[in-house]
């Protein structure tokens, strides 16, 4: 990364503190059914030669969200500010349709997969597809009055608690199922694609592409403006805050390829995945395994239900910035996201109640099929704003510009999200053909 030299004045009591910072917010949000998912069929169809993959997408997220933050706290603008300003008002419309229709398809699953977790820990009614609706509205309306009535503090502690649920959890399993420690050493330390003639290169690719958020990434930069972090010489915490956040995500996803590649061949595909696992886990573990059911039950609805939390927290920032771009006589600094706001609660009302119509409209592997073609395009599209945008010196100041180092990433990450996008663009066309 580019070479910052830390203010003086950051405290040992700040970077103590970063551990629990807007990089958890990271994790906990990009964690969700469909990372559980891919992360877990990876594990059953190549077993533990992919940890590799996991390792290098995290990675590359976090390559993502320090150009992001890098740009913010040089530049006190956003991401979508800087664009806007830059690379012109088409970029701002085209990302508002994008948008919308990442939000409403993403909500939608979100809530499904909180019903599908939720009715299988304490059923609501005896048909799994209406307990399913009934809890995905009841999680909707939950989140939206946490963040709501509790603001950025109260949403702060309990994705705190549920990201350390999913991580404990999560990695306890993993470690009970006693995997092979020299194929656990080999899949982390040789990267190899193994079963290329059946689809190991796009397992492998899906793996590195389906680690952490998409969307969500851009919510850091409002993150750290709740926390006060608005100076170059914050910039330090914030590599060390993400860097945090990022790993756990990386453990987090070698920890379900580990258990899908000690439980053999799953059927089920999206949020009942986790109920096939769960049940698994009894036949595997003998007398631990109804505790280690229930326990894995909870801990995956914590990832879900957290994923969902953030997402009802964090998107109307990104609405409400579109908005302020409006005003364009009105200097950017000056105009702070503020998570009281008006216009951020129609936005959070809007989330929360919208996509409630996805779930009678649309059968759940349709949402997550469309979801899954749509957010495969984001993150390309973020790798070339921050090459362009941190790539000139005049915008983002010498001191803060790409390095060549960190192009070389961006542009790798750029080739990895591509292939993946198109693997997975190809795969669901597919299934529909």
């Amino acid at each position: 990364m580019d070479r910052v030299v830390p203010d003086k004045k950051t405290s040992t009591r700040r970077l103590s503190l970063a551990m629990i910072g807007p990089g958890i917010l990271v994790a906990a949000t990009g964690v969700g059914a469909g990372d559980l998912a891919t992360a877990t069929l990876a594990g059953t169809k190549l077993g533990t030669a992919v940890l590799w993959a996991v390792l290098v997408g995290a990675a590359l997220k976090y390559v993502l969200n320090e150009g992001l933050t890098r740009w913010q706290l040089a530049t006190d603008t956003t991401l979508l500010e800087g664009a806007v300003r830059h690379l012109g008002r088409p970029m701002q419309w085209t990302f508002m349709v994008y948008l919308l229709v990442w939000s409403y398809l993403v909500a939608m699953a979100l809530m499904s997969a909180c019903g599908v977790a939720a009715q299988a820990i304490y059923p609501l009614s005896e048909d799994p597809a209406t307990g399913k609706v009934m809890y995905g509205i009841l999680h909707s309306i939950i989140a939206a009055g946490l963040v709501l009535i509790g603001g950025y503090g109260l949403f702060e502690r309990i994705m705190s608690v549920c990201i350390g649920c999913m991580f404990v959890v999560v990695c306890v399993t993993a470690i009970v199922l006693r995997p092979p420690l020299a194929d656990v050493s080999a899949g982390l330390l040789v990267p190899r694609i193994p079963a290329l003639d059946e689809g190991g290169l796009s397992w492998t690719i899906a793996l590195l592409g389906g680690v952490g958020g998409t969307v969500t990434v851009l919510c850091y930069g409002y993150w750290i403006r709740e926390e006060g972090r608005s100076s170059p010489s914050d910039l330090p915490i914030c590599r060390l805050d993400l860097g945090v956040g990022y790993l756990m995500t990386a453990l987090f996803g070698l920890a379900m390829v580990v258990i899908g590649s000690q439980l053999g061949q799953l059927d089920a595909r999206g949020a009942t995945l986790i109920i096939e696992v769960a049940d698994m886990l009894v036949e595997r573990l003998g007398v631990l395994g109804p505790v280690a059911k229930w326990a894995f039950l909870i801990g995956a609805w914590g990832a879900i239900f957290s994923s969902l939390l953030g997402v009802w927290q964090s998107v109307p920032y990104l609405f409400s910035d579109f908005w302020k771009q409006l005003r364009p006589q009105a200097p950017s600094s000056a105009l702070p996201i503020d998570s009281r706001s008006t216009l951020y609660r129609l936005h959070l009302a809007a989330i929360a109640l919208v996509p409630i119509s996805g779930l009678f409209l649309f059968p759940f592997a349709t949402a997550m099929k469309v979801n899954g073609m749509v957010g495969a395009l984001f993150i390309p599209m973020l790798a070339v704003v921050l090459l362009l945008l941190n790539g000139n010196a005049k915008w983002v100041g010498q001191q803060f510009r790409n390095s060549l180092f960190t192009t070389v990433l961006l542009l790798l990450t750029l080739a990895v999200f591509i292939l993946a996008g198109a693997l997975q663009i190809s795969a669901a066309l597919a299934s529909w053909s």
